[in-house]
């Protein structure tokens, strides 16, 4: 299994390069999953749904499956903040890609998404001149990247060529569970 991170600020475009890389790495026979960081609460389940109600009566965990899908729902007793390594144990670790969308901070090797801030907007920070596991940047303008990097850079659109540049690396991105503790 191979592991690679996407990291940016909200809005640079994370969401839809992941989006857009899963069909390229599909096409080249891979199985993809993805790891997403939400920040903000969320609920993949709604009132009235038989899961819905089994939480609502206090389980701690409810599975849902079917012939085509299953979905684990587990409530956390107290605030908790799972790593991204938690995450990638849950995963089944068959699949060839984990592409994590999010967890900058993260030991992971990642992809830094750069767009230049729009008129009115904040000054955004590179992270790529001072984290080391920053191994390339996709951006929309290469030209005006706060500091030069020697680190490949790709067009922000180019899933294509972000995909093939993954396969050829294949070997760096491979996860080493034991790194982690």
């Amino acid at each position: 299994m191979k592991v690679i991170g996407f990291a940016g600020f909200s809005g640079a475009g994370k969401t839809t390069l992941v989006e857009q890389l899963i069909p390229v790495l599909r096409l080249h026979g891979q199985r993809v999953s993805v790891v997403k960081h939400a920040h903000h609460k969320f609920d993949i389940d709604h009132p009235g749904k038989d899961t819905y109600r089994h939480r609502e009566a206090g389980a701690f965990e409810v599975v849902v499956a079917s012939d085509k899908r299953l979905a684990l729902i587990r409530e956390f007793e107290r605030p908790t903040q799972l790593g991204v390594h938690d995450l990638v144990a849950e995963l089944d670790h068959s699949v060839d890609w984990v592409l994590v969308e999010g967890f900058k901070h993260s030991d992971l090797f990642k992809i830094e998404i750069w767009r230049e801030p729009g008129e009115g907007e904040a000054a955004r920070p590179a992270r790529y001149a001072e984290d080391p596991f920053i191994v390339a940047i996709a951006t929309d303008t290469p030209e005006r990247l706060p500091a030069a990097t020697d680190l490949p850079l790709f067009d922000l659109n180019d899933a294509d060529g972000i995909g093939s540049w993954l396969l050829r690396n294949s070997a760096r991105f491979e996860y080493k569970v034991e790194r982690h503790g």
